[in-house]
């Protein structure tokens, strides 16, 4: 190649490097103009219940990772096995059960509903998006028979926050007086989910660093070679979902108890939210070994949801002095925007090397 190609061919990426880093600036740019003035009515409390959530949900981004970018498996099962979960855990609690022995009970009915979308995907073959999209319509029914009902409050059961709760809000207010008392319950599920998420995130980064590990890995970046060297990718494609929903109907039951309720509709939506996770949490730390990546996916939940309350609170001005600001409702709307500009954000990182 010539002196004059080189040099035409670096000055091409410094102006797509630049004029995607010129994107990125204005897009920030525009939402801090539309979320810094709402701030001020941003309690304290929203942070920190924001915070709360996000652990909860992280179990969910965890198994939305071993499906989309381990096993390179599309899997909408999730939607269907969180409520599972939660269904389980409302349901034993409500009959008399500690809420401690639910957790284990709802991680294998996610698992089974995992291995349920599996078992189709690889027995009868049918499309695996497919499989799972029969799998979630098929826990409608079923949670709704477990539950009973469409909805199961657990406000006036004990779960596996309440035997900390009071000792932990006393100490709280012997600390910082009635205003930390009333951040304790969001305070305490952050220390307790979190020590919990921090023990899941070892054990998943053990796992993958084992035989069976390594081989559900090479499964989903080249099942041909897997195949070649005698494993079966089924059976790795099995575990993989079992152990993805698993997770999912853990943080199902979890934020069943969090939150005082189970829901038949819990799940509805929450694939976008688990890919929001992944894709922010690579965005951000770009991780190259399991360890990061697994953080970062725990990281990206936890800006996800802080982002969600940061929207929930934005007022855009319109013409003629109204305010536009988003609703409750409008949520789902605000995580795919969320989502836009995440996946903009990573192609605009992939192809600034690239030349047209």
């Amino acid at each position: 190649m010539s002196v004059a190609n080189k040099l035409w061919l670096n000055s091409k990426q410094k102006i797509q490097f630049r004029t995607g880093w010129w994107g990125i600036v204005i897009v920030l740019g525009l939402l801090v103009v539309l979320l810094v003035p709402s701030l001020s009515r941003l309690s304290f409390n929203v942070w920190v219940g924001a915070i709360a959530t996000g652990f909860c949900f992280s179990f969910v981004a965890l198994g939305v990772y071993i499906t989309f970018n381990i096993l390179n498996y599309p899997d909408l099962t999730i939607d269907g096995s969180l409520p599972l979960g939660a269904a389980i855990t409302a349901t034993m609690i409500a009959a008399g059960f500690n809420a401690y022995v639910t957790l284990p009970v709802a991680i294998m009915g996610g698992a089974l509903a995992g291995i349920a979308t599996a078992l189709i995907a690889t027995r009868l073959h049918i499309h695996s998006l497919l499989a799972s999209i029969l799998t979630t319509t098929a826990l409608i029914s079923i949670n709704l028979r477990i539950m009973g009902r469409s909805n199961i409050p657990l406000l006036s059961h004990d779960t596996i926050f309440t035997p900390f709760y009071q000792p932990f809000k006393t100490l709280m207010r012997n600390w910082g007086g009635d205003e930390l008392g009333k951040l304790s319950k969001n305070l305490l599920v952050i220390l307790l989910v979190g020590l919990l998420v921090l023990v899941v995130k070892l054990l998943f980064d053990w796992f993958m660093h084992t035989e069976l590990g390594l081989a559900m890995r090479a499964t989903g970046d080249n099942p041909q070679m897997v195949r070649a060297l005698g494993t079966n990718t089924d059976k790795m494609a099995i575990l993989g979902l079992a152990i993805s929903n698993g997770l999912v109907a853990l943080s199902g039951a979890i934020m069943a108890q969090y939150q005082g309720f189970a829901d038949i509709n819990m799940g509805v939506g929450l694939i976008i939210a688990g890919l929001a996770a992944v894709i922010l949490g690579e965005t951000f730390l770009k991780p190259k070994r399991i360890a990061t990546a697994s953080a970062a996916v725990i990281l990206g939940m936890l800006v996800y949801r802080i982002a969600i309350a940061m929207a929930l609170t934005a007022s855009i001005p319109l013409p003629g002095g109204e305010v536009f600001r988003i609703e409750a409702q409008d949520v789902k709307l605000a995580t795919a925007v969320l989502v836009l500009v995440a996946l903009w954000f990573t192609n605009v990182h992939k192809n600034k090397g690239r030349v047209s």
